[in-house]
């Protein structure tokens, strides 16, 4: 990624906690020059204070990007701080449930806002990142928005911020459900006599291993089932009582991921 720009202007990273820390972390190990980013966080960690950028110092006027990584309830004690910034800096959201409108309150409507929802594996460079925008976000501000977050995984660009909701229900919350996942398939190998340790090691081993396998293969998912499937098998005996369509894995995730979505909806209000 060309930095140049950041580095001419400056880029204000609002809160460094864990998903901040992991785009800095990014963003050093991509060539950015530390002293190009000004930090505002009030409990930095020994790393951060060892990175070289510029700690709870003076902004610089205009920066070229401000991204805003503080949790939702800190929102309103933290914006006020990047008031007065121009209209050509491009402020970047990765703030849970504030939607767009409440920026544009804040900075006004003729700032170019991007709203971006990552997923907790971009802590090992491995997230996936929806993006959507406001439309005074150019082509090339949206393009520098991809650039800075790809530091930590994927980026997709959304049709609307309509359904950025979704995308929290399914990846954003996801990596929960994968979690739990491996927690009861852990479980349920223990019910069935093996050793916690052991019966943990393989459901980890399996998710992880499966998940790698989907994303390499050029077949889909349902194929890939398929392919583990053998008629009358192990297999097929266990994916009948996973299949069931109303007490299986397509109504129990479909309810799921409504309800993540639905609660999205309600404290984006």
């Amino acid at each position: 990624m060309d930095f140049s720009q950041i580095e001419a202007r400056g880029l204000v990273l609002l809160g460094c906690g864990k998903m901040g820390s992991a785009l800095l972390a990014g963003w050093l190990r991509g060539g950015l020059a530390p002293a190009a980013v000004h930090v505002i966080e009030p409990y930095p960690s020994d790393w951060l204070k060892g990175t070289g950028a510029a700690l709870n110092a003076p902004l610089p006027p205009h920066p070229a990007v401000v991204l805003v990584a503080v949790k939702p309830q800190m929102m309103g004690a933290a914006l006020p701080q990047l008031q007065g910034i121009g209209a050509d800096t491009l402020v970047v959201s990765i703030a849970a449930g504030t939607r767009i409108s409440a920026f544009e309150e804040v900075f006004g409507a003729g700032v170019p806002i991007v709203r971006a929802m990552p997923n907790t594996p971009a802590a090992i460079g491995q997230g996936i990142t929806a993006i959507c925008r406001n439309g005074a976000v150019s082509e090339a501000g949206f393009a520098l928005a991809e650039g800075l977050l790809s530091a930590v995984g994927g980026v997709v660009r959304l049709e609307s911020e309509a359904q950025i909701d979704a995308v929290t229900a399914v990846s954003g919350s996801g990596p929960a459900y994968v979690f739990h996942l491996i927690e009861t398939l852990a479980a349920a190998g223990v019910a069935e006599g093996l050793p916690e340790a052991l019966s943990l090691q393989l459901a980890k081993a399996t998710v992880a291993g499966a998940g790698a396998l989907a994303m390499q293969s050029d077949e889909d998912p349902g194929q890939l089932r398929v392919n583990v499937t053998s008629p009358g098998g192990t297999t097929a005996a266990a994916l009948a009582v996973l299949m069931d369509p109303e007490a299986g894995f397509p109504a129990l995730l479909r309810r799921a991921v409504e309800a993540a979505a639905a609660r999205g909806r309600e404290l984006g209000k």
